[in-house]
């Protein structure tokens, strides 16, 4: 079976869901809870509880089926961490290019985090595979409505941070690719039944927004 890409994954459903504080023990519970709700990319912030054992353990359960990854990767040496137990995508809160780079080098999908058009354009020029948009409640959707006037198309962008299934809408309209899902989410002891209805309430948000961009 090949693996799935990212350009699948976001096709599928442009959500990655950021399990900040999860442990290893529950982080497969609630992956597969996420899974059954469309989700296709998940990602472990490094400052979470042991979160190359969860990264570990959401590619054994899940191998293809998942791009599994870690976030707030801020040195190659924790790009080369993430490799090692499996992870496939390296998600930044920064722009830093030799981690993004570095990232290209050993195969893996790069998402840095930018704030400003300067910053969006030197992850791009350095290979990133898209770039998130942190925070993106502070820019807002007009804020980035400027930048896409100017960034490439083929670079998805997705707001991350205080991201609600309420302001979804105007970030698709004005060109968000996706979203990364933090908080609103999950956070840290929530069980599966809060995290899978939270989840429902963010996939239905994101899917009429696009739908409603796209014009259908």
């Amino acid at each position: 079976m090949s693996s799935m890409t990212l350009n699948a994954a976001m096709n599928a459903l442009p959500l990655v869901a950021i399990l900040r504080g999860i442990t290893p023990d529950e982080v497969v519970a609630v992956a597969k809870a996420l899974q059954n709700e469309g989700f296709k990319i998940i990602e472990v912030p490094l400052n979470s509880p042991q979160p190359l054992k969860s990264i570990k353990r959401l590619v054994e359960a899940f191998g293809e089926e998942l791009i599994v990854g870690a976030g707030t990767v801020l040195s190659c040496a924790q790009v080369d961490e993430v490799r090692a137990v499996g992870g496939r995508i390296i998600i930044s809160p920064n722009v830093n290019l030799d981690v993004i780079r570095h990232s290209k080098a050993k195969g893996l999908y790069s998402v840095p985090g930018f704030y400003t058009v300067s910053e969006a354009f030197s992850a791009i020029d350095a290979g990133a595979d898209a770039i998130k948009l942190f925070p993106a409640d502070t820019i807002g959707a007009n804020g980035l409505k400027g930048m896409m006037a100017v960034l490439p198309k083929n670079v998805p962008v997705l707001p991350v941070g205080g991201v609600s299934s309420d302001t979804m809408s105007r970030f698709v309209e004005v060109g968000a690719g996706g979203f990364g899902l933090g908080s609103g989410l999950y956070t840290a002891g929530m069980t599966v039944e809060q995290v899978t209805e939270n989840a429902r309430n963010y996939v239905s948000a994101c899917r009429a927004a696009v739908d409603s961009a796209s014009g259908y």
